[in-house]
């Protein structure tokens, strides 16, 4: 623990942020080696899921400490942060795509990010981003979040006390919510891409993982290849990314996939978070705390730089949203030459290291000085 912060955490943080960045630049050949080429989830899971392991171990400690309502006046503050930051971030991207628009003769880059509504109607766009309904492109995990941790208000006692309680509510919801056709409202009758409704399963189920990690139980002495539920989640994630993998030929996939498992697995929806993304990113995530127990291996330079990143994964993910339209401008200036491509890819993760650095420098800074 750094902190009372676990180090793993902070680096599949800055990993997610990493990956998202790089999903969000299209053509972009560093995407191709990202979580959504190797199964079924990607870095999207990997955030909500620790959003809700570092909430409930973050505001569970202050409920404990100094009970309900200051934990509840903590994460209504932390939500007005997050909102105050979506509006602002909404209005900085919006200008640095009709910039980045204005330098691209090929291509609609407006259009491509989902901000004609903003064109056509601009008084109502306004109503829907402060309703949070307008959210174009690379917008979207931003309000989910702010949804997400709002509602921790009302279940986070329960969670500590019976966290079984609240996963088999959630569960309920989750499988409940695709039939019933529960979402938000988006604008222009659309619905949240990014479904609060289903999503709130992975949000909750990280808060579990938070309080199970800090109890005590008896260590598994048996080597992984004799433990049956290692084995099961290690095929599974094999299977899905072969099954990803072959995607990338369709005829291939079309005459080896078998129809009876084509039609129970597709299509695999992101809004809904579909059962077999969620049990993919439960069993990569499961493997993974496996092959990786302790935190020694976070110590190295290049992996002390992304914890970073995670420590300040807010900023990070704001910085990232900017410079993915600025990379696909030059990219596109350039005639999507793979050099720019890559130079594109490696600078912007660059600068999102240089911000956590002046972060973290500017943190110690205001730090007051032992006399």
């Amino acid at each position: 623990m750094l902190n009372g912060r676990d180090p793993r955490i902070d680096f599949f943080r800055g990993l997610a942020l990493i990956f998202i960045f790089w999903d969000h630049v299209p053509h972009n050949p560093l995407g191709q080696i990202t979580l959504r080429n190797l199964g079924f989830s990607d870095a999207a899971e990997v955030f909500v899921f620790l959003a809700g392991f570092a909430s409930v171990m973050a505001y569970g400690k202050v409920l404990q400490r100094e009970g309900y309502w200051m934990a509840c006046l903590k994460i209504l503050r932390r939500t007005w942060v997050l909102y105050v930051v979506h509006i602002f971030l909404l209005a900085m991207l919006m200008g640095i795509v009709f910039f980045a628009n204005s330098h691209v003769e090929t291509r609609d880059l407006v259009q491509e990010m989902g901000m004609t509504h903003f064109i056509t109607h601009p008084q109502q766009a306004l109503l829907d981003e402060l309703l949070l309904r307008f959210k174009p492109n690379l917008m979207d995990p931003l309000p989910l979040y702010i949804i997400l941790l709002a509602s921790l208000t009302l279940v986070l006692p329960v969670m500590l006390r019976t966290p079984w309680a609240v996963v088999a509510v959630s569960l309920t919801v989750y499988l409940l919510a695709p039939w019933m056709g529960w979402n938000l409202r988006a604008i222009e009758d659309g619905v949240w891409y990014f479904n609060p409704v289903t999503w709130q399963l992975l949000f909750v189920l990280g808060g579990a993982a938070a309080i199970r990690s800090g109890q005590s139980r008896p260590l598994e002495t048996r080597p992984l290849p004799r433990q049956p539920l290692f084995i099961a989640a290690a095929s599974y994630v094999l299977v899905t990314g072969i099954i990803t993998l072959s995607w990338r030929w369709p005829h291939l996939h079309d005459a080896v996939m078998p129809g009876v498992i084509s039609d129970l697995i597709y299509p695999i929806s992101k809004t809904d978070l579909s059962p077999v993304r969620l049990l993919h990113f439960l069993a990569l995530a499961y493997v993974t705390a496996k092959l990786l127990p302790g935190a020694g291996w976070t110590h190295n330079t290049l992996a002390a730089q992304v914890c970073r990143m995670g420590r300040y994964s807010l900023e990070i993910f704001c910085l990232g949203v900017l410079l993915a339209p600025l990379a696909d401008m030059l990219n596109a200036m350039a005639g999507d030459a793979l050099a720019m491509q890559l130079l594109t890819a490696l600078v912007g993760v660059m600068l999102m290291a240089a911000l956590a650095a002046w972060l973290e420098l500017n943190k110690r800074l205001s730090q007051p000085r032992a006399i």
